[in-house]
C-alpha cells in the first residue's frame, strides 16, 4: 500500500520542478520510473523504521490519524532523493529529510506514539514478549542478606 501517490508528489514539487527533477532524456517530461522508485525507496525506508512498532505496511485506510503525518514525512523523504539526484540540494530539503528521519526514530524507540484512534497491530516480525506470572519469590536477596 502507498502512502503517496505521484500526483502528491508533483503537487509537493510543482510541475516544472517534477520533470527537471526526473526528465534525465530532456523530452520535457517527468520520468515515472524515477519518480516510482523514489517513492518506493521512501516508502521502504519509512517502513524499517516503523516495522519496530507496528505492522508494515501501515493501512491508512483503517488508521486514518495517521494519513496525514506519514504523507508528510514520507515526501519529505521522496523531495530529498529527487533533489540528490540534481545536487545541491536545497537547505530546506535537506532539514526536512532530517527531521522526518528524526520522527521516525523516535517513532522506532517508543518516544513518539502514533497518533491513532485504535491501536495498531504490533509486527508480528519482533518477536514474542513474555512476563513472569505466580506467586511472589521466596528467595530474595533481602532474604540471603539477613543470613
Amino acid at each position: 500500500m502507498a502512502y503517496v501517490t505521484n500526483a502528491e508528489i508533483e503537487a509537493r514539487l510543482g510541475t516544472a520542478a517534477y520533470v527537471q527533477l526526473t526528465d534525465d532524456a530532456g523530452t520535457g517530461v517527468a520520468d515515472v520510473a524515477k519518480v516510482d522508485e523514489a517513492r518506493l525507496g521512501a516508502e521502504g525506508e519509512a517502513d524499517s523504521y516503523l516495522a519496530r512498532r507496528v505492522a508494515v505496511p501501515v493501512d491508512l485506510e483503517r488508521f486514518v490519524e495517521l494519513r496525514a503525518v506519514l504523507r508528510s514525512f514520507v515526501l519529505d523523504l521522496i523531495e530529498y532523493r529527487l533533489h540528490s539526484r540534481r545536487p545541491p540540494v536545497p537547505p530546506d530539503v535537506v532539514r526536512r529529510r532530517g527531521e522526518a528521519v528524526l520522527w521516525f526514530e523516535r517513532v522506532a524507540k517508543g518516544d513518539v506514539v502514533l497518533p491513532t484512534a485504535g491501536e495498531a497491530a504490533a509486527n508480528p516480525a519482533t518477536g514474542a514478549s513474555g512476563a513472569a506470572q505466580g506467586p511472589p519469590r521466596v528467595w530474595t536477596r533481602e532474604t540471603t542478606a539477613r543470613l
